[in-house]
């Protein structure tokens, strides 16, 4: 059972790293001649967008880090009392 998730797990990351990550009016709109817009840019774009939640995500996890670490600090410094 531990072997089958984990060779899942890397399945998916295999299958991941070949698509393509344009949504359905993205492509639309490349697709069209008219729209005038390059691929290179929409993608940088979409790039653009996700460092956001990334970014939030590793604050988060920042904050957590060091308010785990002051309570243990605190904890020490309170059994070596």
């Amino acid at each position: 059972m531990r072997y089958l998730s984990k060779y899942l797990v890397i399945i998916a990351l295999l299958l991941s790293a070949s698509s393509q990550a344009q949504c359905a009016m993205c492509r639309a709109a490349l697709e069209t001649s008219d729209a005038g817009i390059k691929p290179e840019a929409v993608n940088d774009g979409i790039v653009y967008l996700m460092i956001f939640p990334y970014l939030l995500v590793g604050l988060v996890g920042f904050a957590v880090y060091r308010m785990r670490r002051k309570v243990r600090q605190k904890a020490s410094q309170a059994a070596g009392n």
